[in-house]
């Protein structure tokens, strides 16, 4: 017994300071489809990335997204872009836009966000969405 409080606060003592150290693990920010929008919205360099399969991307989708929905393309795409771009990337309930971001994390991108609960949350929270065929450039010819 007498030892039991020497040893406490010994084991208290070497527990502290690990408590305030925060492991650098935060790879990107998750967020809710309101604060999405917004960070969206402030920042000039924000790339809108959806990463569904372009059967879901030709449904309801965020205005200016760009699908991106293999990891063989977002490895292509990660090479264009400047590491100063913010991305903004969503999936269908925020699992794939998950993984998106660890991987363009480990491309050496720093401002990453996510769609918390993909575009079932946001479609759930009335936030704006289009729909219909999307235009694409042809390579080699400026329209």
């Amino acid at each position: 017994m007498k030892y039991l409080l020497p040893s406490l606060l010994m084991l208290t003592a070497m527990i502290t300071p690990l408590a305030g150290q925060v492991a650098d693990t935060a790879k990107y920010v998750s967020l809710d489809p309101y604060y999405f929008h917004l960070e969206y919205l402030k920042d000039d360099s924000s790339l809108m990335l959806d990463v569904r399969m372009p059967f879901e991307f030709r449904g309801k989708r965020i205005r200016d997204a760009i699908n991106i929905p293999s990891s063989v393309e977002m490895e292509a795409f990660s090479d264009t872009l400047s590491r100063n771009h913010s991305l903004f990337i969503y999936c269908y309930n925020g699992y794939r836009s998950r993984r998106a971001a660890e991987l363009f994390y480990d491309k050496g991108f720093r401002k990453i966000y996510n769609l918390e609960g993909g575009i079932v949350a946001w479609k759930k929270d009335k936030m704006p969405t289009v729909r219909g065929k999307v235009k694409r450039k042809k390579p080699g010819r400026d329209q």
